[in-house]
């Protein structure tokens, strides 16, 4: 039995567990969240990095394997908690590994900690949704499973969705664990490399006096070429509707 089947198994077998043994992991993921909230938020900002460039570029030198492991635990936390703030972890770690070095690292944490709360939630909240909610639900999740791989690379490449929403409802619509892991893994790179290479120019805009301009991904040279690969991801779909109809 390979890997994803055995996860399938073990995620069918959640909704006959008693109700509060089925809560758990998502309780667990929403105190860490309201606990994120209060007490990190004020840490993943552009201010931090402001107050503490010289400390962490020193921190790095110093521990640069170190560092990188931090940084990946700390971006797997902050994902699987749905913590705001991680793009200015990007940006971060853009400033301390540069470009190539931020964009692998992200991806690592950034999927890893994805994972975790798509699990979570699937194990719990999306097994009580299915128990509850009957056809409607299950009509939902035959168009999205008719398109899953691209609707998943959708919300992944299209910048305007939260990244914590894109984590939970394929939890919720059943999505194979399978494709949720490889989707998230390829669809974030784009995004990513934009803020990592946002973070390893942020010592000369530093320099300037200026901030970070976040809004470039939403510039036509960097938001033109996402959504062109949002409209490739979704051409499997359309074809499919049009071969329906034709028939």
């Amino acid at each position: 039995m390979s890997m994803s089947e055995k996860v399938t198994e073990t995620l069918s077998g959640q909704a006959h567990k008693p109700a509060w043994k089925r809560y758990v992991p998502i309780i667990v993921i929403a105190m860490g969240a309201i606990t994120g909230l209060i007490f990190a938020r004020d840490y993943l900002s552009f201010q931090t990095l402001v107050d503490n460039r010289d400390a962490l570029l020193e921190w790095r030198n110093a521990n640069l394997i170190v560092a990188a492991l931090v940084y990946i635990s700390v971006y797997i936390v902050a994902v699987a908690f749905s913590v705001p703030g991680a793009v200015w972890l990007t940006i971060g770690g853009g400033f301390l590994f540069g470009s190539l070095g931020a964009t692998s690292l992200t991806i690592v944490g950034a999927t890893t900690g994805a994972a975790l709360i798509f699990l979570a939630a699937k194990s719990s909240l999306g097994a009580t949704l299915h128990e509850k909610a009957g056809p409607w639900l299950q009509k939902i999740e035959r168009e999205f499973h008719d398109g899953e791989i691209s609707f998943l690379l959708i919300l992944r490449l299209v910048p305007i969705v939260p990244f914590f929403i894109a984590n939970l409802a394929p939890a919720f619509l059943n999505v194979r664990f399978r494709n949720f892991l490889w989707t998230t893994l390829f669809g974030i790179i784009p995004g990513t490399a934009v803020f990592a290479s946002i973070g390893a120019g942020l010592g000369e805009v530093l320099d300037q006096g200026k901030a970070p301009d976040l809004g470039v991904i939403f510039a036509p040279h960097i938001l033109g070429p996402l959504l062109g690969l949002a409209v490739l991801a979704s051409l499997p779909v359309v074809f499919r509707k049009l071969r329906r109809q034709r028939d």
